[in-house]
C-alpha cells in the first residue's frame, strides 16, 4: 500500500472568504487515498466547522490573528514550528500574507521538504501610506523567498511578482475554480433573502463589507442611477441587494441614509452558501478597489448572470471582452452608473453576456482544472 503524502494547509483566519474557500475546496477534494490532510487556522470558527463536517483534521491556533503583534507572532511561529517538527509533513501550503511569513519561517526551521505559498492578493496594493506599502512588499518578498513554490491565482499577480528579485522561477498561475452550484429558483431566492415577495429589478452583489470591495462606489452610482430614471417606471422598480458582512457596515449604512436610499438598498448580512441565491439578481456587480481573482464573479458567471465589475487585478482575465460583461475603471462612479443604465435598458445584452460568461467560466475556471494543476505542483 502506497504511503500517503502528508500535507498541512495553513491560513491566518478561520472565517470563510475567498482564501478560506480555496483551502476548503482543496482540502475536501484532494484524493484521500493519496493525501493525509490537516488544516491549521487562526481566529474565526466557520472554516473549522465546515472542515470538521467534511471529515478533515483541523488545528486552531487562536492567537494567530491578522494584526501584527511581535510577541504574539513569535509565540505563534514557535507553536507552528513545534507542530511541524512533530508531525513532519512533506508539504505545507500557505495561504494569506500573515501566515505566509510565519509559516514559511517555521517550515524552514522544521526542515519541511516543500513549502508552497498561494498569493490571493497583495496588501501592498491597498490604499495605504507609502512607507507601509514598502514594508509590506518587503515582508511579502521575504515570505516568497523562503517558499519553494509560489502560486498566483491570476496572471496579473504573476506579472507583478515576477519583477521582484529571485522569484521568477518559482511562480505558477493557477486560476481559482469551482463546480456549478445548485441554484434556488428566482422567486424562492428573493423570498429567502428579503423575507417577502419582491418582483422589482435587482442589482446585487455578494461581498465582504470591506473598503477594498468598493461598495461605496456602487451605492453612489446606484443612487445616481435611480435619480436619473425616476421619470419613468424603471426608476421606481430598482433595488440594490448586498449579501455579506464586515467592518464597513456602519459606514455603508450612513451612506445609504445620506442618499435617502433606505427603501431601495438592502444590506442583508451574511447568508450561508450565498451563491445558491444568485438567480435573485438581474445584474451582478463587483466594483472593487483591488482584487486578485474573485470567486464571486466565477459564481455569477456559472449562474449565467450579466456582470459589471472593476477593471482591476485578475477580473479582466475572467471578462476578456464586452461580449462577456462590462468592465469599469476603478472608482469611476459615473462609468458604473452608465454601465448600470445600459444593462438595465438592454435585456437582450444581459442575456447574451450572461450566457457567454457562463460558457467561459465552465470551460476555464473549473475546480477540476484547479485541482489537477495544484496536485501536479505537489508531485513535482
Amino acid at each position: 500500500m502506497a504511503t500517503k503524502t502528508k500535507i498541512f494547509y495553513l491560513i491566518t483566519k478561520g472565517n470563510f472568504g475567498g482564501a478560506q474557500r480555496y483551502v476548503y475546496d482543496l482540502a475536501t477534494n484532494l484524493p484521500k487515498a493519496n493525501f493525509d490532510i490537516t488544516v491549521i487556522f487562526g481566529e474565526g470558527q466557520i472554516l473549522g466547522k465546515k472542515l470538521a463536517s467534511a471529515g478533515i483534521k483541523t488545528r486552531q491556533i487562536e492567537s494567530l490573528k491578522r494584526d501584527v503583534g511581535i510577541l504574539t507572532d513569535i509565540k505563534v511561529t514557535w507553536q507552528i514550528w513545534r507542530i511541524l517538527l512533530r508531525e513532519k509533513p512533506e508539504i505545507i501550503h500557505l495561504n494569506s500574507s500573515k501566515i505566509g511569513g510565519i509559516g514559511a519561517l517555521a517550515g524552514r526551521l522544521a526542515g519541511v521538504p516543500k513549502i508552497i505559498f498561494t498569493v490571493h492578493g497583495l496588501a501592498s496594493n491597498e490604499a495605504r501610506p507609502a512607507w507601509q506599502k514598502v514594508l509590506i512588499k518587503f515582508s511579502h518578498w521575504l515570505s516568497m523567498i523562503m517558499s519553494h513554490e509560489i502560486i498566483t491565482v491570476s496572471d496579473s499577480l504573476k506579472k507583478e511578482i515576477i519583477t521582484w528579485p529571485k522569484l521568477g522561477h518559482k511562480i505558477t498561475t493557477i486560476h481559482n475554480g469551482l463546480t456549478p452550484a445548485k441554484l434556488f429558483e428566482r422567486s424562492i431566492a428573493r423570498r429567502e433573502i428579503l423575507k417577502k415577495h419582491n418582483e422589482k429589478f435587482w442589482i446585487g452583489t455578494i461581498s465582504e463589507l470591506h473598503k477594498n470591495k468598493g461598495l461605496d462606489y456602487l451605492i453612489e452610482a446606484f443612487a445616481s442611477t435611480v435619480r436619473t430614471l425616476l421619470g419613468n417606471s424603471l426608476g421606481w422598480s430598482l433595488n440594490l441587494v448586498i449579501i455579506g458582512e464586515g467592518e464597513e457596515r456602519a459606514n455603508l449604512e450612513k451612506l445609504i441614509r445620506d442618499k435617502r436610499m433606505g427603501d431601495r438598498i438592502f444590506l442583508v448580512g451574511r447568508i450561508e452558501d450565498a451563491r445558491a441565491y444568485l438567480k435573485a439578481f438581474d445584474i451582478f456587480t463587483l466594483t472593487s478597489r483591488t482584487e486578485a481573482l474573485p470567486y464571486s464573479i466565477v459564481e455569477a458567471g456559472m449562474a449565467g448572470l450579466p456582470v459589471i465589475a472593476s477593471e482591476v487585478g485578475g477580473i479582466p482575465e475572467l471578462i476578456t471582452s464586452a461580449e462577456l460583461g462590462i468592465l469599469v475603471p476603478r472608482g469611476n462612479i459615473e462609468e458604473i452608473k452608465k454601465s448600470l443604465l445600459f444593462m438595465i435598458k438592454k435585456p437582450k445584452y444581459r442575456a447574451k453576456a450572461g450566457a457567454n460568461l457562463r460558457r467561459r467560466v465552465l470551460a476555464n475556471f473549473s475546480l477540476k482544472q484547479m485541482l489537477e494543476k495544484t496536485i501536479s505542483l505537489y508531485q513535482n
